[in-house]
């Protein structure tokens, strides 16, 4: 019996079949937004490389399984999947293919059926290790330019707190903790790789990895809302004002953080039936004040909702309010809550860890620039709402 046959025969249907498995399985959640064709892959090429090896063809083909393997790991790394839904995947392949081959394996001898059971096994096993050796090598790629990018930073950042330490201490205290474990784990990383090419493909290492890049990114986030801001003080910020549908850019803004509210369990509502058809302003400042207005009221409440309301007030002006069932903000915080770097009393639980400080800073420096008024409400371990006053066309 020539199994290898049979394989080929069923291979679209099982390769349609994982990806169906793929997408119902929800701890596989990096693949809910890609195309078909991204969750493919390099998956055909694998099924390719095992039919030869089935076949016992003169020349097995195991370069094939270790270039798509290969490319498979680094598109993996590229679409930010974590190593436990890239194991998860693998776990579904050879689950569907059993599957789907049990009636063909039945119709083998004993013998049979255990040798082609063994080939699929090894071949799966040597695509999962070269995916995850390449997995692996381009998160090192990417640690390598962060580690060079955060230290160039770093740099300059030492130079500017030197020059006015008034204005930048704060500023230095939020950094030294991220900057602290990023080159701590980037040398650590890096040495290891000088002494031995080849790093040993662990969860624990993959783990730290993943660790080092998150608190990269977070820096990184933190410094570029220090050079936005620093923009907006210098008066460099150039609008541009051109007719903007403000209800398509609320529901565009809300769909993009829905995925952040469902991992709370949070509603989003969404009121836009008075809004104003068209607005003249500057669309892309007005989308940074919804997205961090909206961000930071799911961020702050861990249950209930967040509800957001936009409606035309008179002839000359619209208002566009975010409201949140969170932890609120006391009175006397509330005065200083839009000042750069202005933390309230870490006992008061009113600040994430890995916030920056700078959103609501940012956004009434925005508020102002677009001709606003930003008035906020709140009560401790009510909620907070955020009301914004804007005029229907800007004065040049």
């Amino acid at each position: 019996m020539d199994f290898s046959l049979i394989l080929a025969e069923n291979t679209n249907n099982i390769i349609e079949k994982w990806i169906l498995a793929v997408r119902q399985d929800r701890q596989i959640e990096s693949a809910d937004d890609l195309s078909y064709t991204a969750i493919k892959n390099h998956i055909p090429d694998i099924f390719k490389a095992m039919i030869n090896v089935l076949a016992e063809a003169q020349d097995s083909d195991i370069k094939s399984i270790v270039t798509a393997s290969w490319q498979h790991g680094l598109l993996r790394a590229e679409q930010g999947f974590d190593p436990t839904e890239i194991a998860r995947e693998y776990r579904l392949l050879r689950v569907v293919i059993f599957d789907s081959l049990e009636a063909g394996l039945l119709q083998g001898t004993p013998a049979e059926i255990v040798r082609y059971m063994r080939l699929i096994d090894a071949v799966i096993d040597e695509a999962i290790a070269r995916c995850f050796k390449s997995y692996v090598e381009e998160r090192l790629r990417e640690l390598k330019h962060l580690h060079l990018s955060l230290t160039l930073h770093n740099e300059e950042l030492t130079r500017l707190i030197n020059s006015s330490q008034d204005t930048f201490s704060q500023l230095a205290h939020e950094l030294k903790h991220p900057l602290t474990s990023i080159i701590g784990y980037s040398d650590l990383f890096l040495r290891q790789q000088r002494r031995n090419s080849g790093i040993k493909d662990t969860y624990t290492n993959l783990e730290h990895i993943e660790r080092v890049l998150r608190n990269g990114r977070h820096l990184l986030r933190l410094i570029n809302d220090v050079l936005e801001l620093s923009r907006y003080d210098a008066g460099k910020v150039q609008l541009q004002v051109a007719p903007t549908n403000v209800k398509e850019l609320v529901i565009n803004v809300c769909e993009m953080l829905e995925p952040l509210a469902e991992e709370k369990d949070l509603e989003i509502i969404v009121n836009c039936d008075r809004c104003p058809q068209e607005v003249l302003t500057d669309e892309f400042q007005l989308q940074q004040i919804i997205t961090n207005l909206v961000s930071n009221a799911i961020r702050y409440t861990e249950s209930g909702t967040v509800k957001i309301v936009c409606q035309t007030l008179n002839d000359n002006n619209w208002s566009f309010v975010v409201a949140d069932t969170g932890i609120g903000i006391a009175p006397e915080n509330q005065v200083r809550i839009f000042e750069p770097y202005y933390r309230v009393n870490k006992n008061a639980r009113s600040y994430l860890p890995d916030s920056t400080g700078l959103g609501l800073a940012i956004v009434s420096r925005l508020v102002k620039l677009l001709q606003g008024e930003i008035n906020l409400e709140s009560q401790l371990g009510v909620g907070s709402t955020f009301t914004i006053t804007f005029p229907l066309e800007i004065n040049i």
